[in-house]
């Protein structure tokens, strides 16, 4: 995680501190490099905080981490995270010019329960992001996720995927919501690995190139596979 570890949003799922904000730390992509490299990583998932606070939204250090992994390890594949970088479309140009791997951006959640679920956030905006991602860079993967287990419904998730689906998204990830202290957002339901594996199905029905969802899925989940998955898709 990079632009520090303060966030300038209060989502309601997350334990990343919130507040103002770190000064940037220009050397961080370069330490991030050095850690992939010392880790021996052939691929990288890199994300940060939101930082509302920068008119980019942190997109040049995304552009820089990026750089300096391929420099000091090449090879080694990067996977971007990114916020909604407040939907400036050139912020997205700094970060898909420098050629990412693939680029994540969370819808996390159903529209429904975005106010209490991703405060700051909106649903529209984040499709549009991901909708210029691919448009800018047809041949670089998107994926978005959704944690389960806040409130949605089946037919709002189903929603969500056609949307995603719709906004050529490549790759789909399904989460079980899990609850980082009392004072975060409550659990309303455990999903069934049996629920998962039905949207995983409608998942790749909607012609999603990979689909990944379980209870411990994450972003990052088979992140390298995902991304084989979806080349593969892209190039056929």
């Amino acid at each position: 995680m990079i632009l520090g570890n303060v966030c300038t949003r209060r989502c309601g799922f997350c334990a990343v501190q919130k507040g103002a904000p770190l000064e940037v730390d220009m050397d961080e992509p370069r330490r991030v490099a050095e850690a992939c490299a010392t880790l021996g990583l052939r691929y990288a998932v890199i994300t940060s905080v939101n930082r509302d606070d920068r008119t980019d939204g942190g997109a040049e250090l995304f552009r820089l981490t990026i750089q300096a992994i391929r420099h000091r390890v090449p090879g080694c594949k990067v996977e971007v995270l990114v916020p909604d970088f407040q939907g400036s479309h050139a912020a997205m140009d700094i970060v898909m010019n420098a050629h990412p791997d693939v680029l994540n951006h969370n819808t996390e959640t159903v529209p429904r329960l975005y106010r209490q679920v991703r405060v700051g956030a909106r649903y529209e905006r984040s499709l549009d992001m991901l909708r210029y991602a691919k448009q800018v860079r047809p041949h670089v993967p998107t994926k978005s996720g959704l944690m389960l287990g806040l409130g949605e419904t089946r037919d709002e998730v189903l929603h969500v995927m056609r949307d995603l689906q719709r906004h050529r998204v490549d790759i789909l990830t399904l989460g079980q919501y899990l609850r980082p202290s009392p004072k975060h957002l409550p659990i309303l339901r455990y999903v069934p690995q049996s629920e998962f594996d039905e949207y995983k199905k409608t998942g790749y029905d909607m012609s999603f190139a990979h689909v990944e969802a379980g209870p411990l899925v994450r972003s990052s989940y088979h992140a390298d596979g995902a991304e084989e998955s979806a080349l593969a898709a892209l190039t056929r």
